[in-house]
């Protein structure tokens, strides 16, 4: 089944500054879907807490069970059901994914968002969501198996590369704002 949408799959490592993304995407009514939500919402239907280390098993476990484009399978079939024709997915991890999203959507664009690990890891130790590491070693290790699961080999196939260092919450933003609305104005050419 092959669907007429375009997809901006966004990725970055945690911390990168994908949040920021997703409230432009939302700023500009752009509906954004979360690959993590799948994987938070299996937790959940588990009676599991959304802590790191359960939902980092859980989303291996399901790749592992399931196949490697599950996460991107299940979230695919929420976004077939929504009538934009631009949509937003944050939180692609593998190749494996990017693939399957080019078989099912009409056009992709991989945007990635980048920043070093030290400054990911202030954000993160800021931010304090329940599944965020407390520690450099619980940094490392998430990102490890972040890496594991290819999010490396999406980064470096990117289409698009925003830099969010050295630089303000607001700018950046302003930064995002802009690539999207070019995104858009190519889209309505295209």
């Amino acid at each position: 089944m092959r669907i007429d949408k375009s997809v901006l799959l966004v990725t970055g490592m945690p911390g990168a500054g994908k949040s920021i993304f997703i409230e432009a995407a939302c700023s500009l009514s752009i509906p954004v879907y979360v690959m993590g939500d799948v994987v938070r919402e299996e937790a959940e239907k588990r009676g599991l807490a959304p802590e790191d280390k359960v939902l980092g098993k859980i989303a291996l476990e399901l790749r592992r069970t399931f196949g490697d484009e599950i996460i991107a399978k299940r979230i695919s079939e929420k976004i077939a059901r929504d009538r934009s024709r631009l949509i937003m997915i944050d939180g692609v991890r593998s190749l494996n994914e990017v693939e399957y999203f080019r078989k099912i959507f009409s056009n992709v664009i991989i945007v990635a968002v980048h920043a070093s690990p030290q400054t990911r890891f202030h954000r993160l130790l800021k931010r304090r969501r329940e599944d965020d590491p407390q520690s450099w070693e619980e940094f490392v290790e998430r990102d490890r198996r972040e890496l594991k699961i290819g999010i490396g080999n999406v980064i470096a196939l990117a289409d698009v590369m925003l830099v969010n260092e050295n630089i303000s919450r607001e700018a950046f933003y302003k930064l995002v704002f802009k690539k999207l609305k070019e995104l858009i104005e190519s889209e309505d050419k295209g």
